[in-house]
């Protein structure tokens, strides 16, 4: 059975893509983001997620994006990134073992192209088998990416991830601290890193044993996530890192709202040299959710303010 180190815990944001005006993905811009989120205290990244607009990329943009996150993090941290864009078994065998040459640490899986709604845990379990025979080892992790539907891992099927030897990263989308706690407990003492992608629940998740925090809102002030983890880590779950996770809680409300384009209009009014373009059809954003952003930017400031948080920008 293979045996790699365990993943750094922490934050690991799921990293946007700029483009630029022409639509083509901005490199530079990609440098500069990448180089942010290290700043900011991230301490892996998730590349060719969801967020990174990865079902409307080619094949080859999507290895190169990847490439470009590599190059621009330079080993600072780990990258992991996903491997399966399709249902078609050898199709994703094939891009599996693309992205793994790229130098990833991990080759994500989505759970919902793995399986068809209907179809039961047996037979997820039997295709990721199939996966792992076909795929020389490589480390895998899997997500449950709420696209193209959402489908969540049982306790028992996390508990075989851990007994395969092949997993060594978990992104959590439950939402659920119960869910979690039961999923945790599988895979308690093992290298599975399991990152929690939900803010509401990131501090249940932390008292559970999660590794870290994966959550949109990383894309707009991952300092602040920066900061709840370091808290956590030095201080357990006092009554000031409760309150200041019910304002995370609070404003992790507006950051879904017209995302990503919303994540590159707040980086750019950070100050980050990126535009706000994106291959995901989004309408004019109206003025009263302008006004919305802007009371969410002064948010951020007053509480990165009110705990002295630095902030990259």
């Amino acid at each position: 059975m293979p045996s790699y180190p365990k993943l750094p815990s922490g934050l690991w944001p799921v990293m946007i893509t700029p483009f630029t005006a022409s639509n083509e993905i901005n490199y530079a811009g990609l440098e500069t983001l990448t180089q942010f989120y290290i700043d900011a205290g991230s301490n892996g990244l998730f590349a060719n997620c969801l967020s990174s607009e990865m079902y409307q990329l080619t094949e080859s943009e999507r290895l190169d994006l990847i490439k470009g996150v590599l190059r621009a993090s330079d080993g600072k941290v780990p990258v992991a990134a996903t491997g399966t864009l399709s249902r078609d078994l050898s199709e994703n065998v094939e891009f599996i073992k693309k992205v793994h040459d790229t130098g990833v640490q991990a080759v994500v899986l989505i759970s919902s192209l793995i399986v068809l709604p209907d179809e039961d845990e047996g037979t997820f379990k039997n295709r990721l088998e199939q996966i792992l025979d076909q795929t020389d080892g490589i480390p895998l992790g899997l997500y449950e990416c709420p696209v193209p539907y959402k489908r969540l891992l049982s306790p028992g099927l996390m508990q075989w991830l851990v007994s395969s030897g092949r997993f060594v990263y978990h992104k959590d989308t439950s939402c659920h601290s119960a869910s979690i706690q039961k999923k945790r407990e599988a895979t308690q003492g093992s290298n599975l890193l399991f990152m929690n992608a939900d803010t509401a629940t990131a501090l249940d998740s932390l008292e559970a044993g999660a590794d870290g925090l994966s959550p949109i809102s990383a894309n707009f002030y991952p300092e602040l996530y920066t900061y709840l983890m370091k808290q956590y880590r030095e201080h357990g779950k006092t009554d000031a890192l409760t309150q200041f996770h019910a304002w995370l809680t609070l404003m992790d409300r507006t950051t879904h709202t017209f995302y990503p384009y919303s994540a590159k209009w707040f980086l750019q009014q950070r100050g980050l040299a990126i535009g706000t373009y994106t291959r995901i059809p989004t309408e004019t954003m109206p003025q009263v959710d302008h006004l919305r952003f802007k009371a969410l930017m002064d948010s951020f400031r007053s509480l990165a303010e009110m705990h002295d948080i630095p902030l990259v920008l």
